[in-house]
């Protein structure tokens, strides 16, 4: 059985650490909200070019469709991989989901035969791949992003991916990133940014009359497909960061409630040995007394 000095330590420690597990979350909470106002700034923008895009692609038939060299469906030889994760832990399953699922797309593919390429965004991501047993081509470090994510250093991925689509040196791209739900809920998520599928959008109404078009629409469309695209890796960015915020929200929190809770098993522990000692002591007393008699 623990001393009584034992378990004052033990009581003092986790205060301690209650102490900062609360401060940790307060910090997490304060990051989370102004994730959520940069996704609640930049939304509207993207919404608009996805909006326009799909209008543009409404004006076309069925028979005369719209295709586009982003949309170039091919064999898959050589897959990149462009995978997000956080930079430092105590967050949650949060890192270990988004590794999980990237290391079942890395098995799919390889049980495929391709030829991997990986952008890891994240301290954390970057440690999984360098642990990873089979040969893969890892493109550069982007930590920076996870504490500041930019639209700078997003069109940059965006471009060499583009780029390397375009030549053909990759064939298709997969984003792997945790996506913001609620502040209770984020979804591990992996989608396909290259080739983009443009087959649901095309063949349906006309082109809205409000549209002034200059130079002609398929050049427009070629102008926005690009700018759609590194819209896309900027949201994931910001969408991962939110996600990431509220995981740690949520796991400072338990963390500080199981403080208190343990608190309190501590403290009726150390009051029932306090009580123990004190009845001992009497005891003694009173044998001594009686014994004097």
């Amino acid at each position: 059985m623990s001393s009584l000095k034992e378990i004052k330590g033990r009581i003092a420690s986790v205060k301690s650490t209650q102490k900062i597990t609360s401060a940790m979350k307060m910090v997490a909470s304060s990051k989370l909200h102004k994730a959520q106002s940069q996704i609640e700034r930049f939304l509207p923008y993207e919404r608009r070019v996805a909006h326009m895009l799909s209008d543009f692609l409404s004006g076309y038939s069925e028979e005369e469709g719209f295709s586009s060299v982003f949309a170039e469906v091919r064999p898959i030889k050589r897959v990149a991989i462009l995978a997000i994760s956080s930079n430092s832990s105590l967050c949650g399953a949060f890192n270990s989901n988004i590794i999980r699922l990237f290391n079942n797309r890395i098995q799919h593919y390889r049980e495929q035969q391709c030829e991997i390429e990986i952008y890891p965004v994240g301290k954390k991501m970057e440690a999984a791949v360098r642990k990873l047993t089979i040969p893969v081509d890892t493109k550069g470090s982007f930590i920076s992003l996870i504490d500041k994510p930019n639209f700078d250093g997003a069109k940059q991925i965006a471009d060499a991916l583009m780029n390397d689509f375009l030549t053909h040196k990759i064939d298709r791209v997969d984003l792997v990133y945790n996506h913001f739900k609620s502040a209770g809920v984020q979804i591990p998520t992996n989608e396909v940014f290259l080739p983009i599928d443009l087959s649901q959008q095309q063949g349906g109404q006309a082109i809205p009359v409000d549209y002034l078009l200059e130079p002609d629409r398929k050049t427009l469309m070629e102008s926005l497909i690009p700018t759609s695209l590194r819209s896309k890796i900027y949201a994931i960015l910001l969408d991962s960061s939110a996600a990431e915020h509220a995981a740690r929200t949520v796991a400072m929190q338990i963390a500080t409630d199981n403080a208190e809770e343990m608190l309190g098993e501590l403290t009726i522990q150390y009051n029932k040995q306090r009580q123990q000692a004190i009845t001992s002591e009497l005891l003694d007393i009173i044998g001594g007394s009686e014994a004097l008699k």
